[in-house]
């Protein structure tokens, strides 16, 4: 059986790639719930949201990738958490506006807890 330290990062590896559910499902429960403040992801409630959603991204930022600064994992707490930068430019179509050749780069920190990343055998 994987620890939760291998299977958050497959599951983050696979969500920061645009493998969307598809390619995260087997390393989530089928009903974790997701939530942000960043306006973009208003209404995006769940696990499978967010990463079709960041599936949808690689589209408009289709050299898309991450920068993984920090991964820690909190045993006591069956916690797990991730810091990274995000990079692409927003070069493909698809999104609000027209492809803008603009650089991009948020910081993201994602944190999952036992409830949300399933184990894998």
């Amino acid at each position: 059986m994987s620890s939760i330290r291998d299977t958050a990062q497959k599951f983050f590896d696979a969500c920061e790639t645009g493998k969307g559910w598809d390619g995260c499902q087997t390393y989530c429960r089928p009903d974790a719930t997701f939530s942000a403040q960043a306006t973009a992801l208003d209404g995006i409630d769940s696990l499978q949201g967010y990463t079709d959603w960041m599936k949808g991204l690689l589209i408009p930022v289709p050299d898309g990738h991450y920068e993984l600064r920090s991964f820690a994992v909190d045993d006591e707490r069956n916690n797990v958490s991730a810091y990274a930068v995000f990079r692409g430019t927003h070069s493909g179509d698809g999104g609000p506006v027209s492809p803008t050749g603009r650089k991009w780069r948020p910081t993201m920190f994602t944190s999952w807890s036992s409830t949300a990343i399933g184990s894998v055998t």
